[in-house]
């Protein structure tokens, strides 16, 4: 008896708190509370200041809801906490928050092998760790010759006596989604003739090959095509001339995008060609993002890719590798104990994608074998030296020429199979370039097969072309030992082209649109879940005609691919040109509704509406200065936390800059937050930049974590041999420094750039209307999102983004899906619908995507209620829905391209920490 009315009055208190919960934001959406910092202030008016209004609005919403959740979550510790001490039934002791809120996992102690993955973490496996690298290196840049960001190279002309060097050319044409015209103009003026040409050439001469990399623009010209083309295609591809790279809707960023995003434009582009074309790509593709994270190379490989190309990575470090011979390497991932997730990548060494730049080290002399260079032509060689078209009168020489940069470039990798791409930004959009390049290398390669003596194969290949030679070469499969190639972790941030020219900048840039990427995905991902709830639900009823499926599906795919285009290289970063960012900007903010808000500055205002009067007293304290400077003491510690903004430019203008601090109230994470919003007066002010700096009394010694991409967590150190522009790295969702008893982590309500450039310090890159939240905790840090290699949630209440309550999964809302409230800390779920058979329809079942994170149990918090758990990897999926029936749940790659040989229906999932599993689920 006692028990069940413990159980009531516990049950009751919480519904109780939901219902007050729910009553305090239907007063909210009511009418917006007059006091509200957010109206006080001076801002400009216009089309920016509305979308940022409408955000504004949007976050407010979803702020309230984490507020009620967090509200739940204490009633429920605290309820728990005070039933375990004042309960003698030893029955009423087993009564938990996890036992209320979740059936669909056993909560369970946590594991010791769970509290040793961060501290066994850390590439103690890997040959090579970047972080010892950037330590080593001088970074002194010396003048290398021909090769100015590396060394001469010498080979002896009998190094291919007994095998001969094969020479794999690849046709290419990066075209990005946007960046100095817009993506229609560009699909216009370029890329639909480079395709249209493509089917015309390619079907010339089966020796001819070409490769593809961006789906946005593929499906578009696709759709405009007759299906005689599209058989030619179809053709094509069967027969290996031409191939898809990487296959995702875009070649995105991978400093700024989080890790949704890009599993997001990863599937929608595998689902179309696998909807449209059959195809499943098997290899990376990736010159032109500004660095390279870690965590692409995972997706990479759990989407069932074995390999994967980079490039742009800084100069030293590609010197660095090209003298080491490896160039190409296994890469893992820091918290991999095994070899799991390694996955074969080629760093390609020179300072380029373009033609002059790899070929060989000489650019003077690769250049000459850019036939679009040719005299005559709109495109000439920087080093003066033009190419000859080839004929018997200089063949001989010219292919001598060309071999000795092969030769060159081969002694950089550790096999005789080289890879030289053929291609630059927008290339082969004339039917004359395609004879210019094609023709003339085709007698270049005639020549130099015909000669045994040179000991050369050359042809055209794709980059499966390549991968299979090496692979072949070097005696590698799927069984045998990675030792031929060694093993790195680590990423490659920050990059540098050239000198000091490090590419950081864009970490920063145009934070608005970073902001609105990361809203609108949440926000999108809402809606969806919305959706496949909806669609399964309706699948029940006879009312089926009244849900319209196929409308929404589209409205939501339309949306999806507006979200995935943004994660490109050039949009999300910030890079492109004004005119570009306003049209990306077009495409992701959707009409949703009218607000209108007002920010003033008077204490006093009168709203006429409707012909009624509203009087408000709007008096609550701003801060509006030049310089900034505040501590705050949080207890119990009183550890001193110093806030200093100083928006002081080069001629010292005067601005108007507003800082807003709030305080959370409460217990448990939310209790000991401080979130900061900064707002700028930008009118005047063109290509500025601000920063914002923490200081503490944490001994950080000259180290700090960023996170990479919201997945995984990647140390830093602050070198004093680099430029200050160098020591910034990127910051997807978060950064923290720590000592031996405490950690200061910033959460970031977008992505940007931060520095830590002197012991307890931190220097965070911020521009105008810019939101942040600092976060301190006793003793550590929540166990969800402090460990060391721990994956993190993407949220959208503002200056919290990655925290969730304690008594609620780190949910992965991932196109579209359910939620399916987990109470574990170290499980996060989605569940995704997935392309009908056409591409136009909802499919029958879903893309089930789960994440479980790693832990790091140094830090203990239990004095603030944040109390870890776990379900050891193991969920009973059936339980999850409890309100559907699982009809069947069978394991897929991560993008769904492949199943296992083995696969069959499961009901229950074992994962390891940290990995990403996919599973197909059929729900009735």
């Amino acid at each position: 008896m006692k028990l069940s009315r413990q159980f009531t009055v516990f049950g009751s208190a919480v519904f109780c708190v939901v219902i007050f919960s729910l009553y305090l934001m239907l007063d909210r959406g009511h009418l917006d509370h007059p006091k509200s910092p957010r109206r006080e202030g001076t801002f400009p008016k216009g089309q920016l200041s509305i979308l940022q209004e409408k955000i504004d609005h949007l976050e407010r919403l979803l702020a309230e809801n984490n507020e009620i959740i967090s509200n739940i979550r204490d009633s429920v510790i605290n309820l728990s906490e005070s039933v375990k001490d004042g309960q003698k039934n030893p029955e009423a002791i087993n009564l938990s928050a996890s036992e209320l809120f979740s059936s669909a996992s056993v909560f369970l102690a946590v594991d010791s092998e769970d509290c040793l993955f961060a501290s066994k973490s850390g590439s103690h496996g890997s040959d090579v760790q970047m972080l010892d690298v950037y330590d080593l290196l001088p970074f002194d840049n010396p003048d290398g010759g021909v090769w100015k960001q590396g060394f001469d190279i010498t080979y002896n002309e009998n190094d291919w006596d007994s095998e001969p060097l094969q020479v794999f050319v690849v046709p290419h044409s990066h075209n990005d989604p946007g960046w100095l015209k817009t993506f229609d103009d560009y699909f216009r003026d370029q890329t639909q003739h480079i395709l249209n040409n493509m089917v015309i050439k390619l079907q010339e001469d089966n020796r001819r090959k070409f490769m593809w990399s961006e789906i946005s623009y593929f499906s578009k010209w696709w759709d405009g095509i007759d299906s005689q083309k599209k058989d030619a295609v179809k053709r094509l591809i069967k027969d290996g001339q031409f191939e898809i790279v990487t296959g995702g809707w875009v070649m995105p960023d991978e400093a700024s995008a989080h890790y949704f995003a890009l599993i997001d434009q990863l599937i929608e582009g595998h689902q179309w060609l696998e909807k449209n074309l059959g195809v499943k790509p098997k290899s990376g593709w990736a010159v032109d993002p500004f660095g390279h994270s870690p965590t692409m190379a995972y997706l990479l490989k759990r989407t069932g890719f074995s390999s994967m190309l980079i490039q742009r990575v800084h100069y030293s470090i590609k010197k660095h590798f090209a003298m080491q011979k490896t160039l190409e390497f296994f890469w893992r991932q820091n918290w991999d104990l095994g070899s799991g997730t390694d996955i074969l990548c080629h760093m390609m060494p020179f300072y380029s994608y373009d033609v002059p730049h790899t070929c060989g080290p000489d650019p003077k002399i690769c250049c000459q074998f850019d036939f679009k260079r040719l005299p005559g032509g709109r495109v000439s060689c920087p080093w003066r030296v033009p190419p000859e078209a080839i004929h018997a009168g200089n063949i001989q020489h010219r292919a001598w020429m060309i071999l000795d940069q092969y030769r060159k470039k081969s002694k950089l990798f550790r096999t005789k199979v080289l890879l030289a791409p053929l291609g630059d930004d927008f290339r082969y959009a004339e039917s004359s370039e395609w004879d210019q390049q094609y023709q003339n290398y085709q007698k270049l390669f005639d020549y130099m097969n015909s000669h045994p003596e040179w000991h050369v194969k050359a042809q055209f290949g794709t980059l499966s072309d390549y991968f299979e030679a090496l692979r072949k070469e070097s005696n590698l499969d799927e069984k045998t030992s990675n030792s031929f190639f060694p093993v790195v972790s680590g990423d490659f941030f920050t990059y540098a082209d050239r000198d000091h020219h490090y590419w950081s900048g864009y970490f920063t840039s145009r934070p608005f649109y970073k902001r609105l990427d990361r809203v609108m995905e949440s926000y999108l991902r809402a809606a969806e879940i919305l959706y496949s709830m909806a669609l399964v639900q309706s699948s029940k009823s006879e009312k089926m005609s009244v849900f319209p499926s196929v409308d929404n599906y589209k409205l939501l795919t339309e949306a999806r691919r507006n979200l995935g285009l943004f994660q490109h290289h050039d949009a999300i970063t910030g890079t492109s040109k004004d005119w570009v960012v306003v049209d990306y900007g077009t495409r992701l903010f959707h009409s949703v509704m009218n607000l209108k808000k007002v920010i003033i500055d008077s204490a006093h205002i009168l709203i006429l509406k409707d012909k009624s009067a509203y009087n408000y007293d709007t008096r609550t304290p701003f801060l509006k200065m030049d310089d900034v400077q505040s501590s705050q003491d949080f207890l119990p510690h009183k550890t001193v936390i110093k806030l200093t903004s100083q928006p002081r430019y080069l001629h010292q203008e005067k601005i108007v800059y507003i800082v807003q601090k709030r305080f959370a109230e409460g217990k448990g994470l939310e209790g000991q937050s401080l979130e900061v919003s900064n707002i700028v007066d930008i009118r005047g002010e063109y290509n500025r930049e601000l920063a914002m700096r923490i200081s503490s009394d944490i001994n950080s010694q000259n180290r700090f974590y960023t996170d990479l991409n919201g997945y995984q967590i990647q140390p830093r150190l602050t070198l004093s041999k680099l430029p200050l522009q160098a020591n910034i790295y990127p910051m997807t969702t978060m950064a923290y420094i720590q000592d031996a008893g405490f950690r200061l982590t910033l959460h970031s309500a977008q992505s940007l750039g931060v520095a830590s450039l002197k012991n307890g310090k931190y220097k965070v890159g911020i521009e105008p209307s810019d939101e942040a939240a600092l976060i301190l905790h006793r003793k550590g840090f929540d166990c969800r999102f402090s460990n060391r290699d721990m994956g993190l949630l993407c949220s959208t209440t503002q200056g919290k983004v990655g925290i969730e309550p304690s008594d609620e999964a780190a949910l992965i809302l991932h196109r579209k899906g359910f939620d399916c409230r987990f109470s574990n800390r170290d499980m996060g779920l989605l569940c995704s619908t997935t392309q009908g058979k056409v591409g136009i329809e909802p499919s029958d079942e879903a893309a089930l995507i789960l994440h479980r994170k790693g832990f790091d149990c140094r830090f203990s918090n239990r004095d603030m209620g944040l109390l870890c758990s776990t379900t050891q990897g193991k969920i009973k999926v059936h339980k999850a829905f409890n309100k559907f029936r699982v009809e069947s749940l069978t394991p897929a790659s991560l993008s769904l391209m492949h199943s296992p040989p083995d696969a069959r229906n499961i009901s229950e999932i074992n994962m390891s920490s940290m990995e990403i599993n996919t599973f197909r689920i059929r729900l009735r």
